[in-house]
């Protein structure tokens, strides 16, 4: 920052703007700080938490914590020190519906009345805080809920431009599916790429536009199923595997991502971020980990980076499973990986302490 140079002038400012913040109390300061200016939500800044624990997107138990566990590390009183002001919306309803009236489909997908019961929820409840102007903080749960959660964001703010950071690209379709487990249909599904004749439960995404191939971008790709490089293929769908985190760097990766989807800067962002995109000595307690991945300072990067643009508006953090580590060191350090995330969505910065966090 100027303020450190040698300039005179420089270091005048600085004493000035230190001998102001020095004469405040340790409550002020956190009155005092900001996360910056942003273009598209309403002053106070507010941001509205919503827990999702949706399980039903994949077979494993366990990823239904990860709300409860991210919120009782201190995620709300970390996003307050930062200036924002918090509403903690709690836990959508999930209505629950038996397997036994949930069975696999003909066409292989696997608890499908689930998991849209579970994600018309969601878009309800993201749709509503997205339209108060709050920047939303969709925490899971399984990665099925980007559908709610997108869904919800495009019907308050339909120009959103959606970074996919993510081990695996979450479009396959019922056709190209080797599980049949809807949290890796996500954004075919958000694209409506699908004949929704085949998906029971999801009626309801009919009335709804469809996300444009152009306003997604991947980032963190490493394990892709064949028929999901045919639909990016296809689709051209500008995508960032780690083959481009490592040749560029993420620096660049993320500037060429942003302007693939918004090159004049003038849309808001909406970020999902599935905790499997950083590798797994980083964030192992997840249900799909995969080698390779976003090292801690790469995923932070990613984030703040995001967050220093202005437009960010909203984001997903998923995947989080405390179960699914092999010990609770594993569990532990998982859990805290998905909170620091989040701080950094919200504009935390390394530099300052107490100080003000403004973002210019």
């Amino acid at each position: 920052p100027q303020c450190f140079n040698n300039n005179n002038n420089n270091n005048k400012v600085f004493k000035q703007t230190f001998v102001t913040h020095s004469s405040m109390s340790s409550a002020q300061f956190i009155g005092q700080s900001s996360p910056g200016h942003n273009w598209f939500l309403e002053e106070p800044y507010t941001m509205s938490i919503i827990g999702a624990p949706i399980n039903t997107g994949q077979p494993k138990t366990g990823v239904e914590k990860g709300p409860s566990s991210i919120r009782e590390i201190g995620l709300i009183e970390k996003v307050r020190e930062v200036g924002w002001r918090v509403i903690d919306e709690g836990d959508i309803d999930i209505p629950q519906i038996d397997e036994t009236a949930d069975p696999t489909t003909e066409y292989g997908l696997k608890r499908s009345r689930a998991t849209a019961a579970a994600n018309k929820s969601l878009h309800e409840r993201v749709y509503m805080a997205a339209k108060q102007g709050n920047f939303v903080t969709t925490i899971g749960g399984d990665h099925s809920l980007g559908i709610g959660s997108v869904s919800g964001i495009l019907r308050a703010r339909p120009k959103t431009r959606v970074i996919w950071v993510d081990a695996h690209a979450d479009i396959n379709t019922d056709t190209t599916s080797p599980s049949g487990n809807i949290h890796g249909m996500s954004v075919a599904l958000l694209m409506q790429l699908h004949n929704l004749d085949h998906f029971p439960g999801w009626e309801w995404m009919r009335d709804l536009d469809p996300l444009p191939e152009s306003n997604i971008v991947y980032i963190g790709l490493r394990d892709i199923d064949p028929g999901e490089k045919t639909i990016l293929w296809k689709l051209g769908i500008r995508s960032f595997s780690m083959y481009e985190v490592d040749r560029y760097g993420i620096g660049p990766v993320i500037d060429m991502a942003i302007k693939s989807v918004d090159p004049k800067g003038k849309h808001p962002l909406h970020v999902s971020f599935d905790i499997d995109s950083l590798d797994p000595t980083v964030a192992p307690s997840t249900g799909t980990p995969v080698v390779g991945g976003l090292t801690f300072r790469e995923g932070a990067f990613l984030l703040e980076s995001l967050a220093s643009t202005n437009r960010l508006c909203s984001m997903d953090l998923v995947e989080v499973n405390p179960d699914a580590g092999e010990t609770e060191k594993e569990q532990t350090q998982t859990v805290e990986m998905g909170r620091r995330m989040i701080s950094c969505a919200s504009g935390e910065l390394l530099l300052w302490g107490d100080q003000p966090h403004y973002r210019q």
